[in-house]
């Protein structure tokens, strides 16, 4: 006899799926900055970077102060860079320059990037930015990281999908990256940066292993480290080269 119980199928989902969607449930809004200008703060800098996480190129953080009225770009649609298609963000960035009372761009290059790490890079990235606004802000709004700034700061996790200052500074940075990862393309060509723009995609990574890492690839990123034979000769030198004995090391200077 058939059993009568139902055919259960369980779907699962990858984390950074999941994670997208949770993030498409969350409303950008002002609130933050109304409840900061509540507590007596009148010019709020939204704070957000870009390319974090790409192999490729500088990571660019911008600052941006919004008015205290904000219901436009609401109404517009902004909100986090990466939820937005490219014709939307560039609207959005239009419109973001056109009522902000002050924009800031900031980038860090590769080499800095490889030099010092990504993290401290990126607070890099946001400090320059900051210290370049034309208006003194007496409060930052940063997405999920804190900078050696003395002004106050909030640290919102998931800021730019929270936050209309901290979602139009992802905004701007995220245009400002794209076009100049479009430019680097024909200085670059064969890595396919227009497309990816610089992220580790399948078509870079193979793009890596044809060719190579450019000069402006972050080396000491493991996509990069591993198609770099200058990466395998530093691992040598560092490491075989310098464990052998004195008189080991005298014999191999002086053939």
């Amino acid at each position: 006899m058939a059993s009568s119980t139902p055919l259960r199928i369980q779907r699962t989902v990858t984390a950074a799926t999941a994670k997208q969607r949770m993030l498409r449930q969350l409303v950008c809004s002002d609130a933050p900055e109304q409840a900061l200008r509540y507590c007596g703060f009148r010019t709020i800098a939204g704070v957000d970077e870009v390319g974090r996480g790409a192999l490729f190129g500088p990571v660019v953080a911008a600052a941006v102060i919004l008015p205290d009225r904000t219901r436009g770009l609401a109404s517009a649609g902004l909100k986090d860079s990466k939820q937005l298609l490219r014709k939307d963000r560039e609207r959005l960035d239009r419109r973001i320059r056109k009522v902000a009372l002050a924009i800031s761009v900031a980038e860090v290059d590769a080499e800095t990037i490889d030099r010092m790490n990504i993290y401290q890079a990126t607070r890099m990235a946001m400090l320059a930015a900051v210290q370049g606004l034309p208006i003194e802000p007496d409060h930052l709004l940063i997405d999920a990281m804190r900078i050696d700034h003395p002004c106050r700061q909030t640290k919102l996790i998931y800021g730019d999908s929270l936050s209309l200052s901290i979602a139009a500074a992802s905004v701007v940075a995220k245009v400002h990256r794209d076009a100049l990862m479009r430019e680097l393309d024909h200085a670059h060509p064969g890595y396919g940066l227009a497309s990816h723009k610089g992220y580790g995609t399948p078509e870079h990574r193979r793009a890596l292993a044809q060719h190579g890492p450019s000069v402006l690839h972050r080396r000491t990123f493991a996509p990069v480290k591993a198609v770099d034979p200058n990466a395998v000769i530093e691992e040598m030198v560092s490491g075989e080269l310098f464990d052998l004995d004195l008189e080991e090391a005298a014999d191999w200077v002086s053939d």
